[in-house]
């Protein structure tokens, strides 16, 4: 590329975007005719918008070495009298180019995603390589999350597993809550505890043992044993929120839910290797085959008797654990230990039927497919994080769409 006024123009590295008052770039390093040059870049659609803004009279703007404008109508001047070096976008960007974007962005407000007409047109491997990318950037998201609960637990990878579990055993309606009750309860406590107690710390922890008009003997039991113990740990569950049981089905209610995870760490007191170990579906499924004791068999609450029927984890919601809790801890782990995981991980997730919801349906109406979990996750990432902001210059499928 070349100014204005007709002298070479390198940008080697467009510095640090600017979000905040000031030049759009700090720390820009660029060459012009020769001369290397590292200072900031302002941005305007034209050239004179810098007498418009006035930056003229902001010292900000003294070390500004390129003046990037869509038009150039007047040449700018530092406070020296030396004329500050243009670029004139105009010149390189074709106009089918701009059809393109415009095409892209001029849709109707409850589109789907702007490139609802078109994504079927995008190159599959583009596609298919995107969307990879896309699954481990979403992993990766969630690293920092995992990253910064290791060092609230000071480095124990069990109970970092334990509060991620927790947290989705109570699924998207309980899983804030689930997590407020494994903060509360340490993991140093469940470790010591038979499947009873645990079961008792839990339903206690969670508000569940504290009604006053149930008369039978389990629940009699549970009370009691948490009333023991919540005294023997010096425990608190005031700040622990009292499950939801209102829209759910009845196989997800937080009585069961509990129960089952009781009765998991019962059989599995040291789950974390089991589980980082694992390296298919068959594994998971066994590790995860938990049952809610016998007195929930005819129960889905306390004190109302139910059809009866054992409450074991269903091989659906085994995959979600795997999706949300296995996966992410096995990637997490890896890159704590410097290996890769990617091939195992990928093996996992392409064995699992993507999930259910209104965003993967919506991608399926267009003509995607959702063969698998991967696929799945891959997807919430992409729109997320790219369609809804509309991102789409930062998308490869935007970018091949604008390019052809």
């Amino acid at each position: 590329m070349h100014t204005t006024s007709g002298l070479l123009l390198d940008i080697l590295e467009v510095g640090a975007h600017n979000k905040l008052a000031g030049p759009d770039f700090f720390n820009a390093k660029i060459r012009i005719d020769g001369q290397l040059w590292a200072g900031n870049v302002e941005v305007h659609l034209k050239s004179s918008d810098w007498y418009a803004h006035h930056h003229e009279q902001d010292e900000n703007y003294d070390n500004v070495i390129l003046h990037v404008v869509w038009e150039d109508d007047c040449s700018v001047f530092r406070k020296d009298n030396s004329e500050i070096p243009t670029l004139a976008l105009k010149r390189y960007i074709p106009d089918t180019l701009l059809e393109s974007y415009q095409k892209l962005f001029q849709v109707k407000r409850d589109a789907f995603i702007n490139c609802g007409r078109d994504i079927t047109l995008v190159n599959p491997i583009v596609v298919e390589n995107w969307l990879e990318r896309m699954f481990f950037e979403r992993l990766e998201r969630k690293t920092t999350t995992i990253f910064k609960l290791l060092q609230q637990r000071k480095n124990n990878w069990e109970a970092v597993l334990y509060a991620l579990l927790l947290k989705n055993f109570g699924s998207k309606i309980n899983g804030d809550a689930f997590y407020v009750l494994a903060m509360s309860l340490d993991f140093s406590i469940v470790r010591k505890s038979d499947r009873f107690q645990l079961e008792a710390l839990l339903l206690g922890m969670a508000h569940l043992l504290e009604s006053d008009f149930v008369s039978e003997p389990y629940y009699g039991r549970l009370k009691t044993e948490f009333d023991y113990l919540y005294k023997k740990f010096g425990l608190n569950n005031t700040a622990v929120p009292k499950p939801a049981f209102f829209k759910l089905r009845p196989a997800n209610f937080p009585t069961i839910r509990l129960s089952q995870f009781a009765h998991m760490y019962g059989e599995w007191p040291n789950l974390f290797q089991k589980v980082v170990n694992s390296t298919d579906m068959s594994d998971l499924e066994a590790i995860f085959s938990a049952v809610a004791n016998s007195y929930w068999d005819t129960h889905y609450t306390f004190g109302k008797v139910s059809a009866k029927r054992k409450k074991k984890l269903s091989k659906k919601f085994i995959a979600l654990l795997t999706i949300n809790t296995v996966i992410p801890l096995k990637f997490c782990y890896a890159k704590h230990r410097g290996i890769d995981a990617n091939a195992v991980i990928l093996k996992m997730m392409r064995s699992l039927k993507g999930e259910e919801n209104s965003i993967l349906t919506g991608f399926r109406q267009l003509g995607l497919s959702v063969d698998n979990a991967q696929d799945g996750q891959a997807l919430l990432q992409l729109y997320h994080q790219y369609c809804v902001p509309k991102k789409c210059m930062q998308c490869a499928i935007g970018n091949q769409l604008i390019r052809h």
